[in-house]
């Protein structure tokens, strides 16, 4: 019931900020902040409640709350035995003092070595509804690049909610490094894999500084914005804004051309390193140049990430290591891309032909 209540209030936010200038206009801004004020009030009141039941009921939870306090107690342990010994070891050198303490760090509990299986999984929008995934089963091995193709209502955007749990499981399970998703909290879960989305859409920005839609929660550095900033191919841009980082992007980032808004969104996606990044349609409203700028940069940047490309365009995903094709919630052939075209009698390749690709 607590994930089920943030919803409501994510909607209400985005129509308030997209029909501001209307709710000013017929004096509704305070029915407005009242309503998301109750919204919140509601989510908050089952959180305490989730928190309080955790407590009473550990040896219910014992798989999530219980595993996951004794394992941070040991691995901060282990970190702690790792620095000492460093300090009192004569002659140890940075590199291998870092080296030490950071393999220590990745004991600790979620996802880590990034391989995505999905096992006869399926799922549906809500209770009486047809599936839209129908008994899934592939995998995806760590560091692969998987393109996922199919018709319109194919279910691929299906499958991009289900890794992130906007909808869950009717049959089967999704593992991400042997850990059933599902048996983890949804904070842990979407932590650890980023999404750059822009579907038909254009990117979302939000109404503020340049900065805030960088790193919204100030997890990062200014020397790590300017970073990722310059891997984009941003740098100079933000370099030449009177404000620079502090630089207002308007309602929406209006401030910022379509293909800027979209380099934004892959500056955070840049910042934020996760191990598998998932991309949805990610430069449907972009040129080509951009495209190209885009598309480089996430070749040369996420190298060592597993991503799983929801693909609207063919030539994008001609050089990745697998295509899954999906038709009407089924997986219809998963291969690499030049076995599949080998076969003039399989779907992808006469997708391939319809694109002129073949």
């Amino acid at each position: 019931m607590e994930s089920v209540t943030h919803s409501p209030i994510y909607v209400h936010f985005s129509e308030t900020i997209s029909g501001g200038a209307t709710i000013r206009a017929y004096r509704a801004v305070d029915r407005f902040i009242e309503e998301i004020k109750r919204r919140v009030d509601r989510n908050q009141s089952l959180y305490f409640t989730s928190l309080s039941a955790h407590s009473l009921t550990r040896d219910i939870l014992f798989p999530t709350r219980w595993m996951t306090m004794n394992i941070e107690i040991i691995t901060n342990l282990i970190i702690f035995g790792a620095a000492i010994c460093s300090i009192v070891t004569p002659g140890i050198g940075e590199g291998t003092l870092g080296f030490s303490v950071t393999y220590a760090m990745q004991i600790l509990h979620g996802p880590r070595e990034v391989a995505c299986c999905f096992s006869e999984y399926s799922t549906r929008y809500r209770p009486g509804l047809d599936l839209v995934l129908r008994d899934i089963s592939f995998v995806v091995e760590a560091g692969q690049k998987v393109g996922i193709v199919g018709r319109t209502g194919a279910g691929k955007s299906s499958m991009t909610l289900s890794l992130f749990r906007l909808i869950e499981a009717c049959n089967g399970y999704i593992m991400i490094d042997g850990v059933n998703i599902a048996d983890i909290g949804l904070h842990d879960l979407r932590s650890r894999i980023t999404i750059l989305a822009t579907a038909a859409n254009d990117p979302v920005l939000f109404s503020g500084t340049l900065r805030m839609n960088l790193d919204p929660l100030d997890q990062y550095s200014d020397d790590q914005i300017w970073k990722a900033l310059e891997t984009a191919q941003l740098k100079r841009f933000a370099e030449e804004l009177p404000e620079n980082l502090n630089h207002q992007v308007g309602e929406g980032g209006q401030k910022l051309s379509v293909g800027q808004r979209q380099l934004v969104c892959l500056a955070r996606s840049l910042l934020r390193r996760t191990k598998i990044l998932v991309l949805d349609e990610a430069t449907a409203a972009v040129d080509m140049e951009t495209d190209s700028l885009i598309q480089n940069t996430i070749r040369e940047a996420f190298s060592s990430c597993t991503i799983i490309t929801i693909a609207h365009r063919l030539n994008t995903i001609m050089d990745y290591d697998r295509i899954l094709v999906l038709d009407e919630g089924l997986v219809k052939e998963y291969d690499s891309p030049h076995v599949l075209l080998a076969d003039k009698k399989s779907i992808f390749y006469g997708m391939a032909k319809d694109a002129g690709l073949v």
